[in-house]
């Protein structure tokens, strides 16, 4: 159960802090609400604290496991094999899941990319969509802005 005070990941919106939690009146019944302040959207979220792990909500990943998946992020080899629309609905997918690590992996894969020839739109808005994901999360992790978060991502090799 999540506590006022965690650091958590909102699949498709990002990281943020559980800001409160509240009991609130639906439809007759009193459920316990989950206040989530998200960051880097400006936004403040309520779930259903009873919906929250499948909506995906999850806490941040701890520093130690960030660090472990990082490294990997900055020595991943590529798949260069994929057709776009394969590519493209398989990193989608990836994103959905709001997996810390697979979101580093469109990261990866769509950095590289852009090194061997251009994005199309499509792409360029899921790499800044993903890095905006990312860097919500590393930047609670580390203790840094999203800023700085997304420029860590920017370093791959």
């Amino acid at each position: 159960m999540f506590q006022v005070g965690d650091k958590v990941f909102y699949p498709m919106h990002g990281a943020g802090i559980v800001t409160a939690i509240e009991e609130k009146d639906f439809r007759g019944e009193m459920e316990s609400y989950c206040l989530i302040t998200i960051p880097s959207s400006h936004m403040d979220v309520m779930l259903p604290l009873k919906k929250a792990s499948k909506a995906g909500l999850r806490l941040i990943v701890d520093q130690q496991a960030a660090k472990e998946i990082l490294q990997d992020y900055y020595h991943a080899e590529f798949d260069c094999t994929l057709p776009w629309k394969q590519r493209y609905s398989s990193n989608m997918e990836k994103i959905k899941t709001g997996e810390f690590e697979a979101g580093l992996e469109v990261v990866s894969d769509l950095l590289y990319r852009n090194k061997e020839k251009p994005l199309n739109g499509s792409e360029k808005q899921m790499l800044n969509n993903a890095k905006r994901l990312v860097g919500s999360e590393l930047s609670l992790i580390k203790d840094i802005s999203e800023s700085q978060a997304e420029d860590l991502l920017e370093l791959r090799g």
